[in-house]
Formats: structure tokens, sequence, C-alpha cells
């Protein structure tokens, strides 16, 4: 990950100034500052993702047989997702439960907190076969103020990436 990260940034290895913020995310120090980095791991599979100006988080979800999902719905999920999750097909459940686990691990690490924030604190709704933010917790901001891309970035795995325009309070202080 180091080397593809400061292969891309152009910068040797050895003085990426990578580091941790409070929270254990992941970011970049002066000079790179206004880059942002975020990767995840999921079976053999690793995804990174970098941007500028802007904050962004990354999912990647190894497709597989997840007999709890309605369970792990029903305890973490916001009740409308719930009843989207338990309307599908028992066929289709896995994978729409991974693509919308996707999107939520995906904004909650781009806004910094990740799971510990709460994955009930963003609520989805379904739109085929993606999910689309409707509302969330204020510390969030606004539904309006992200963006998320769900794709398959190879065979046997879901991701999702979530971004938003960087503010002086989404880069809190070390």
């Amino acid at each position: 990950m180091r080397q593809w990260l400061a292969e891309a940034l152009r910068t040797p290895a050895d003085a990426l100034p990578l580091e941790r913020g409070t929270r254990g995310r992941p970011r970049l120090g002066a000079p790179l500052h206004r880059t942002d980095v975020n990767w995840s791991h999921s079976g053999d599979g690793l995804l990174m993702a970098r941007g500028d100006e802007l904050r962004l988080g990354v999912d990647l979800e190894l497709l597989r047989p997840r007999p709890r999902a309605l369970e792990v719905a029903n305890r973490y999920f916001a009740a409308r997702e719930c009843a989207r999750l338990a309307a599908l097909p028992e066929s289709d459940r896995d994978r729409a439960f991974t693509r919308l686990w996707c999107a939520k691990e995906a904004v909650l690490k781009a806004h910094g907190r990740g799971l510990a924030f709460g994955l009930d604190k963003l609520v989805f709704d379904a739109d085929g076969d993606t999910w689309v933010l409707v509302d969330c917790d204020p510390a969030l901001g606004t539904p309006l103020d992200w963006a998320l891309h769900h794709f398959q970035p190879a065979p046997g795995y879901l991701a999702a990436l979530a971004w938003r325009a960087a503010t002086p309070m989404a880069r809190p202080s070390p």
C-alpha cells in the first residue's frame, strides 16, 4: 500500500508522511495533507483510494454466504433497511446486505469515526441493486453532502466508495 501510494504521489516511500488520527483513521501529513487516502481489505483483496480536496472512505467485502445477515441487520441497521432486506428473496439477500454494509462502512470511514460511530446513524434506501443515503446523523452532514459509488472491483467482491468535499471539521488535529 505504501509503495502504491508513494508512486501515485511521486514521493519516495520512506518520505511518505503517513500517520493516523486520534481514532486510527489513516491520513497524510504535511505537505500532502490536502490528499486523502483510505483502504480496505477482505479475503485476498485490497482496495485503495486517494483523492484531493475531499474526504473519502472505501469498503471492500468478499461475497460469501451470510446466514445471520438479517440478525445483524436487525441489531445494527435502521428499521426500514431491515424491512427492505427481509422483503428480498433469500437468494438476493446476501448480495443486498453486503452492498448495504459496504455503503455504510465507506461513509463512516470517510467521516473518520468508522463503525464505532454507529451503523444506525445513517439510513439508506434501496434503488435497484444499490443503496442511496436518505438520512443521517447531523454530525455526518446531510445526505446531499455525500456521493457514493457501488462497484464490483473483481469477481467475488463488492465495494463502495463514499466521498464529500473536505471541510476544516473533516480533518481533525492529531
